[in-house]
């Protein structure tokens, strides 16, 4: 299939974009290169993809309009990987702007290009921060999600209801993905690992949040992209056991599905802070902080829809995942030159 990927360039949309290729795919990568973080890691994660054959580029900023609906007439992608997005709690804080323009606006602009073109699937990302303050664990795609704590997270669930809008007045079938703590080689800088090894590397004390008793349910990269490739390839239908009168937020009588994807196994910071620790060969400075402002204190995905639905099963253990994570690391950041 010939499958357009948003956010190529970024640390999940990289990853999923190897695996379609590896798959056979013809893909098409579109970013923009924000710079939240350091577009060279950015460059060097699309550098990766530019070696191989069946893939191609394009530099768009899909907030503008039109630009990625000439994109679709040009490639004549049929389907559609939205992983664009301008993530992080802690900064929704301070740049709330940029989450409605790019989240909001951003995924309009999306779906309105699959409504232009006749999408035959659009699968997008969503994010456990839309569960907020539900405290059902494990998180189901059954529960309501009408209290987010930060606007991160209020944009992504935003995403959810504006997908199903689509898909109801026009048909597009769409599948949303709650991604669940994604980690791994080629991560982003502002999260856990990442941050922690680079502030180790550099001397610094890391900032334990909450004294280290959060629980997150870790996920590594290779699992989610293995997962995200198999969403994208069946497009979903109505739901013909779906009831109005007693409705859950996973499934319509319109073709639309919303799904965990996760590791189903939290672990707590702490634990993960000494694997890293290990990894790298010595113990951190300790900074311990309080609970932050948009945090949750755990998340824990129930994966048993996309289980059954596409026999999605994390196969990478915390250990062996921050194994492969700081090893790639050592190497990136070999002399310390980054």
């Amino acid at each position: 299939m010939r499958i357009l990927v948003t956010g190529a360039a970024g640390f999940i949309g990289a990853a999923v974009c190897q695996r379609l290729i590896k798959e056979g795919h013809e893909v098409e990568g579109v970013d923009c290169f924000t710079p939240y973080y350091d577009p060279a890691l950015k460059q060097a994660r699309l550098a990766g993809l530019r070696e191989k054959k069946n893939f191609s580029f394009s530099e768009v900023d899909i907030t503008k309009d039109g630009a990625l609906t000439s994109l679709l007439k040009k490639t004549g992608a049929r389907r559609v990987a939205h992983l664009a997005a301008q993530p992080g709690v802690r900064y929704s804080l301070e740049n709330p702007q940029t989450y409605i323009d790019n989240n909001v606006t951003g995924f309009l602009k999306v779906l309105e290009a699959c409504r232009d073109h006749k999408i035959e699937h659009l699968t997008y990302a969503s994010s456990s921060s839309v569960y907020g303050a539900n405290r059902q664990l494990p998180f189901s795609e059954k529960n309501t999600v009408d209290h987010p704590v930060s606007l991160y997270a209020a944009t992504k669930r935003a995403n959810e209801l504006m997908a199903h809008t689509y898909a109801h007045l026009f048909q597009i079938p769409v599948t949303g993905l709650r991604f669940f703590t994604v980690y791994g080689p080629w991560g982003r800088p502002d999260m856990v690992p990442y941050k922690f090894c680079l502030k180790g590397l550099k001397g610094e004390p890391i900032e334990v949040y909450n004294h280290g008793n959060h629980q997150r349910d870790f996920t590594y990269i290779d699992d989610i992209a293995e997962g995200v490739a198999k969403v994208c390839l069946v497009a979903p239908a109505a739901n013909p056991g779906w009831n109005a009168l007693k409705p859950t937020p996973d499934s319509s009588a319109a073709p639309y599905r919303l799904y965990n994807i996760g590791n189903h196994r939290p672990e707590r910071l702490e634990k993960v802070i000494g694997l890293i620790e290990k990894a790298m060969g010595k113990e951190f400075k300790k900074n311990e902080l309080p609970m932050q402002p948009g945090d949750v204190q755990e998340t824990f995905a129930d994966t048993a829809a996309l289980k059954k639905d596409f026999g999605f099963e994390p196969r990478t253990s915390i250990e062996e995942g921050i194994e492969k994570f700081v090893g790639w690391f050592k190497d990136y950041h070999r002399g310390g030159s980054r």
